[in-house]
Order: C-alpha cells, then structure tokens, then sequence
C-alpha cells in the first residue's frame, strides 16, 4: 500500500495530501518519516525505525548570555526531555549558542548514544563525533540496514565573520527506500545551498533554520535565512515539502510564520510549506 502524505498544521488539525514521489518506494502501510517540532530548533524525528533529535533546547524562558550579550527566549519547548522517550542520536548544528544548545540540552546529552555535530563542538561535548562538511556516519537501522547521516556546509551569517558566529553545519539523512531529508542548521547562505543542490539533486523534504535572526553582534545582517531567503532555498533545493524551524521563541528573530507563508505564496510555493505548531508533527 502506497504511503500516504500528512500535514499537521497544529496538534489537532491534519490534512492529507498526495504522496511525494518518494512514497513510490514505500511497500507497506508503515510510516516513512515523521517529524514532531518540539520548539526553537529541536524536533524529533523517527525514521527506519530510530529516532534522532536536532539542536536540543529545553530551558525555560528568559535571558541567556553570551558573551557579553543576552538573548531572551520568549517561550519553552513543547514537551521536556523526559517526555520524548529513546532518542538514537543528536544531530547538533553548533553547540557555541543557548537558542540551538542550552542547559538542560546539554545535561540531556549525556544519555544520547550518538551525537554528531561540527569538528570544534565536538572538543567541547563528551563522546560527540565531529563531522568536517560532506562526511557520512552511518547509523544502524533497526532491520539491519544503515541510515546515512551527511554533514553538510553552512554559513552562520555573513561571508568572513565566522570567527565571530563560529562553525555550524547542516544535516543530510538518506537511506534505501526512505525520503531524503535536508536540515539546514544555521545557515544564512543561499550559495552555500545551491551547492547542496548540484551534489543531492533530489530533497524530499527540507528542515530550514529560518527567521531572519539579527543581534547586536552583527547589527542588520541576517545569521539565519529570512523567509524569501528560505522561499529562495526551497527552489534551489526542490524540496517537495519545507518544514521552516528556529523562527520563533526568542526575541532576536525578526520574522516569523506570517512572513514565510507570504514569501512562499509570492513565489508560488504554498503547497511546499508546512508550518508547524510546537508540539505538532508533520507525518510521511
């Protein structure tokens, strides 16, 4: 039976659309690929039978320093880490930020098996993998199989001011018969996914860091994509369907939901974009 093709716009309201291309590969009733978005950066993900989590942040809200600055978080996850149950691995996009790594993701960590994240974050994080840009680990799959996890590049904000953002890297999950996942971690550049695009030139779904982040640190320059921006992505990429994350929850975002759906709908890309409630899931 061919897999069919849900949206969760908020916890209690679905739509069904019809399958992606991908779900020509699904023989089985079984779900391909569900992503509940737990708040900020942080969803769950269950695929081939694991269960991955991206950027962990679970604090409260209120102010959180960095460096010499504060960031304020307006609002909490969904649901706290001990509601999600087994998590099989961490895909962690930087771990130098409170709003993508903060206090209680951190203590969490330490009972995750597999945690995966940039090269510098993983001298920083016990038993993390470091992963340099297009580097694969492979996770073993439930059936015996493998779940290829890619690192991607990404570029948190303007071109040379890395010293100043730090590293970041984005995510890639392909495996046999399964929907091709993008995550885009902090990433504020679109050459860097147009990239992406000639070397994986079939997304099915795509995870955008969106939001049009700005701090004091880099005054007008945006460190994640704004929502043409990410409207720009999923062109580049393809994707058949767009899940835009990272847009709300703290105060230095400068657009959120009602941007992106308007940017998506001027460039004739609405039936693409999926935006999700915390605590909503978004069901292949």
């Amino acid at each position: 039976m061919m897999a069919r093709f849900y949206r969760y716009v908020s916890p209690g309201s679905m739509a069904v659309l019809s399958p992606g291309p991908y779900a020509q590969a699904m023989n089985s009733g079984q779900k391909a690929l569900t992503i509940q978005l737990i708040g900020g950066p942080t969803a769950l993900l269950e695929i081939a039978g694991l269960r991955l989590v991206t950027d962990p942040t679970f604090d409260p809200p209120g102010d959180y320093p960095v460096g010499s600055r504060v960031l304020t978080k307006t609002k909490g996850p969904a649901l706290g880490p001990d509601q999600l149950g087994p998590v099989d691995a961490v895909l962690l996009s930087h771990d130098q930020h409170p709003d993508n790594l903060d206090k209680a993701g951190r203590q969490w960590l330490a009972q995750i098996p597999v945690i995966l994240t940039t090269v510098e974050g993983a001298t920083r994080i016990p038993r993390a993998t470091g992963l340099v840009a297009w580097e694969t680990n492979r996770l073993v799959r439930p059936d015996g199989g493998h779940l290829q996890v890619t690192a991607l590049p990404a570029r948190h904000g303007p071109q040379n001011l890395e010293h100043l953002t730090g590293p970041v890297t984005g995510f890639l999950i392909t495996g046999r018969g399964l929907p091709t996942v993008y995550i885009s971690g902090d990433n504020a550049s679109l050459a860097l996914v147009t990239t992406i695009a000639q070397r994986v030139p079939a997304i099915d779904v795509a995870i955008l860091h969106a939001g049009a982040a700005r701090t004091a640190l880099l005054g007008p320059h945006n460190l994640t994509l704004d929502s043409t921006q990410a409207a720009r992505a999923a062109a580049i990429l393809g994707a058949t369907a767009v899940i835009p994350v990272h847009f709300d929850g703290w105060q230095h975002f400068s657009e959120g939901a009602d941007a992106l759906v308007a940017a998506f709908a001027r460039t004739g890309q609405s039936n693409r974009l999926h935006v999700l409630t915390d605590g909503a899931r978004f069901i292949i």
